[in-house]
Parts: structure tokens; sequence; C-alpha cells
């Protein structure tokens, strides 16, 4: 399927010509795969070699390119050259530092999840320029965030091109350039070979949460998300935070739900069988025990505060199957929302057929610790 916006984004480090080698890579392979649009990051000096080399009036090697070609327009100015910057909201000038590292990423990151937001668009990553660091951070980012339609490639140019400053793309006439020290032997662009290497790469997007797919996030927060999908299961519940923890990301809960919650993973982790919803067909209807059972975890959380707290006094003849059912959808709701497809490990479960469906955690007891 070819969508009508696809969008190339290349990490050119001090190298702007693998733009120029990217595209006409592209265009050697299949003229309908062309980008319509480009966005290149780099650092600050990236940023401005990338301006004077691609769209200065000398050399100009972008707009050289869709004239020897004939290609087609491509939205690519100024504007497109995106200048990372660090935790202060600085131009980065290089990557010196561990803090300059995780600013990179989480610029990167950031970019790729806004060019992956919109579903009727095809993002392509290009590798083949920057730091090593930033190609892997790019790299990732769409292993993160990539959907099907998305794609990863690295272009690669036959010596004595490869790397050399005064290449930017074999033209259709002759273009003499001279090798670099102590050749120094003249060579002619018409014969460079430059081919595109697409990567394959594993798509994680499906295990990230809902609130990371449209929302501003870190590298390092993206990652846990992913691997809270992809990793073995743990939860932590503390009453007194009022949190719970499920695979190293905190997800508040409010009083009632938290309560709830920590009633139904106290139990399995104390190698209880899953419960029943309360049913008018049994006699103990509304359910004391439940109500017992979730206002002990509940007073736990908030205290002692007597029968006129409205929700301890809601459940003053016991637990009926409208609360049950509410509570555990709120649940599962939060844990949804705030772990995506992580969530499954830890959401409230039905166990057996109905009429006699059961519900509870599927964690064993040493998955579950609790902070009282």
């Amino acid at each position: 399927m070819t969508h009508s916006r696809r969008i190339l984004l290349v990490i050119t480090g001090l190298t702007p010509q693998v733009v120029t080698e990217t595209l006409f890579a592209l265009w050697q392979d299949d003229p309908e795969s062309l980008p319509t649009e480009i966005h290149v990051l780099s650092t600050a000096e990236g940023v401005e070699r990338a301006r004077l080399m691609l769209f200065s009036d000398e050399p100009g090697w972008f707009h050289r390119l869709l004239k020897d070609y004939r290609l087609p327009p491509i939205r690519f100015g100024a504007d497109s050259l995106h200048t990372l910057t660090d935790g202060g909201g600085h131009s980065l000038t290089d990557i010196r530092s561990g803090a300059d590292n995780t600013a990179a990423a989480d610029g990167i990151t950031e970019w790729v999840r806004r060019l992956t937001e919109d579903d009727d668009t095809q993002l392509h990553v290009s590798l083949a320029g920057g730091r090593k660091t930033l190609g892997f951070f790019a790299g990732y980012a769409l292993s993160l965030y990539g959907r099907p339609q998305d794609r990863l490639s690295h272009v690669l140019v036959d010596a004595p091109f490869e790397s050399h400053p005064g290449f930017f793309y074999p033209t259709p006439y002759s273009h003499v350039i001279y090798a670099s020290p102590p050749d120094q032997k003249p060579l002619d662009t018409r014969n460079a070979a430059v081919t595109l290497a697409d990567i394959p790469f594993v798509r994680l997007r499906h295990g990230l949460p809902e609130a990371l797919l449209k929302g501003r996030s870190s590298f390092s927060a993206t990652v846990r998300a992913a691997q809270t999908a992809l990793g073995p299961a743990r939860l932590d519940i503390d009453l007194s935070a009022r949190t719970v923890t499920a695979g190293g990301i905190a997800v508040p809960f409010p009083p009632a739900e938290l309560a709830f919650y920590a009633w139904l993973a106290r139990r399995a982790q104390q190698s209880l069988e899953p419960i029943p919803c309360p049913s008018p067909s049994l006699p103990d209807y509304p359910n004391r025990a439940y109500a017992e059972d979730y206002r002990r975890e509940y007073r736990a959380i908030i205290g002692e505060l007597g029968d006129d707290d409205r929700v301890v006094d809601g459940l003053r003849y016991g637990m009926d199957k409208n609360y049950f059912e509410r509570r555990k959808s709120r649940v599962n709701r939060m844990l949804r929302d705030a772990l995506g497809a992580g969530a499954a490990a830890y959401q409230i479960k039905g166990f057996g057929r109905r009429p006699r469906t059961a519900y509870g955690l599927s964690l064993s007891a040493h998955q579950i610790g609790f902070c009282d």
C-alpha cells in the first residue's frame, strides 16, 4: 500500500550527504517509494552543515538532485532541519556526556513517536549518518513505535566514494572529485554505486500504553513500558503511598479502586481461590464477607473514618453485584490505560465458565508484594 504522506527521517551527524544518497537509492529502487517530506535530526553543527550543503545556492545538492533526475516536489527546507537539545532546551553541539546522550535519545524518541502518530502516514528512518549511538536510538525508537508500514534502512556507498565530503549522489553526467590524501586520484561521481539495505526490526508498539502513544515520553520510560509487556510480571502494592507498581511502572489508584485490587491481590498472594461475583441467586446476598474483607483494605489506606464514610457506609449490608463489577471494570481500565498490552498480566481475570465464573489475579504468590 502506498501512503499519500511518506516521511523520511534522517539522522545526519556531520554528513548531510546521507539525505541525497538515500533519496537517490529510493528513486533507483522504486520511484513510488520516494518521500513526500523529509526531516533531519542532528546536532547544531550537523544542522548548519545540512543547511549550507543541501539548500544554499552553491552547492545546493538537494535541489541539484531533484533537477538532475526530475524528481517530484518534496517538502524539505530549513524548517525541516531539527537540532537536538539538552535537558534545558539548549542546542546540543556534540554528544559528550551521559546527560547529552539521554537528551538525544529522548529527542529522537519523541520525533519518532510524533511521526508515527497518524495511522495514514508511512515513516522511513535512515540510520546512515550520525554517531553510532544516535543511529541505535533511532532504530530502537522505531522498534518501539513502528507500525507495519514503517521502514528502517541504511544506505551503502561503494569505496572510494563512501564518506567522501564531496560526494552526494551518482550524477547522471560526468562530475570529477578527488580522493582523499595520499592517493588524491580523480573520481567520476557518475561511476559511483549506491544501494539501500533494508533493516528488519521487531515492532513492539502493541505493548505500549495509550498514554505513551499519544503523549510525550522519554526513551527510558518507553523502554520500561515495552519491558513491562514482555518481561516477567511483578506486582507491588503500597497502601500508604496509594500506588500499584506493575512491572516497574507506578500506577496511582484512588482509594476505593486500590482497596478492591489489594483485596484480590492479597487473596492471590495467599494462594486462595478466585471468587465469584456476588449474585442475587446466592444465599448471602449482598455478600457480607466480601464487604468486610474490602473494608479492611480500605481502612488500611485511609484510616478509620467510621460508618459515615460514603464508601464504607455503602457496604453496610454487604457487597452487591453492581459494586463488584463496577470496581473490577475501573481497576482493569486504569491498568490498561497505564500499561497498554502489558496490563494483561495484572488485570482481574475471570476463571471458568458462566454461571460459575470466578474472579482473581493470575499472578502467583511470589510475584506479589505488599507495603502496608
